[in-house]
Order: structure tokens, then sequence, then C-alpha cells
């Protein structure tokens, strides 16, 4: 097992992506291209970050890329709201898909606190990482930042915030 296996984040991150590709096989054939294709990348997306972001062995880098993959579940839950307002996942669906969001944002923002504070495990280690202390879900973009203004220790230039996206933007 890699070690970003055990990380409960991207276990959860995961099984929401389970659930998107459910919820997604009953939409329109003609929303193949467009929503169901973003809703599927984004959740992927989620997972595939916190995946690339353990592998790096700069604490900087690695909460980058939670960074992103917590852009990526915002974006997720965006366009879970649209696919209900066009009928095409019903209240039940999207009410598991926030609950789940909410979860995996309280996950996303105690993994990259306890990243930054140094609580964590070592990473790039075999050694599982702790998610540390809960966030909350209405955290506002800046908590979510790599900025100096917000007591990071990370340099706002440099190999983090050069990081790149796993996937494509949706246009």
């Amino acid at each position: 097992m890699f070690h970003f296996e055990k990380l409960n984040a991207w276990q959860k991150a995961v099984a929401l992506a389970d659930i998107i590709y459910g919820a997604t096989r009953r939409f329109p054939q003609d929303e193949r291209f467009g929503l169901t294709s973003q809703m599927r990348r984004a959740a992927v997306s989620v997972a595939a970050n916190l995946a690339e972001g353990a592998s790096r062995h700069s604490r900087c880098d690695f909460a980058h890329f939670i960074e992103i993959s917590a852009g990526s579940l915002f974006e997720l839950l965006t366009q879970s709201h649209i696919a209900h307002r066009q009928s095409f996942i019903g209240v039940e669906t999207l009410d598991l898909v926030v609950r789940s969001a909410d979860e995996l944002s309280r996950m996303l923002s105690g993994l990259r606190s306890s990243i930054l504070d140094g609580t964590s495990k070592t990473v790039g280690s075999t050694k599982p990482l702790t998610t540390g202390r809960s966030g909350s879900l209405n955290a506002q973009p800046s908590t979510l930042n790599s900025s100096n203004t917000t007591g990071s220790p990370c340099p706002t230039s440099g190999p983090s915030a050069g990081a790149r996206r796993s996937r494509p933007s949706a246009r």
C-alpha cells in the first residue's frame, strides 16, 4: 500500500468519486461531454491531487496540492448544485454529495494545517499522515491559501507556487 492510500482524506475522496460516477451514469446522453465529464474530472482530481501532493518531499508542495484538491472539491460541489437544478440528480443525491464534501473539506483543512504546522508525520515516507485538527467548511479562500499573510511558512513563489493541476481545467 502506498502512503497516500493511508490518508483518510484520500479514502473519502475516492468514495466521493464513486458517488459521482454512479450519479452521472444517469445523466442525459447529451451531457456526456459537458457536466458529466466535468463532474467526473473534478471528483477524480480531489483524490489525485492528494496522491500527487503526498509524493512531494516538501511540506509546502504538499500543502499546495491540498489547496488544489480543495478547489476541485468546491468545483464539484458547484457542479452538483447545477446538476440538481437541471433535474439530473435528486435532492437525496445532492444531500449525499454536500455531506461528503462537508466532511472532506474539514479533513483537507485539518490536513493542510497539520502539514504546515509540522504536526503530521513525515511527508514522502511510508508512514501515514494524520489529519490533525479539523477546519471549517465555510473557510474563506485565504485559509486554504499559501500566502505568507496567513502565517504560512511557505514562499509565495518557487516550487509550490508553480505546482500544476493534475487535470486540465474546464473551459
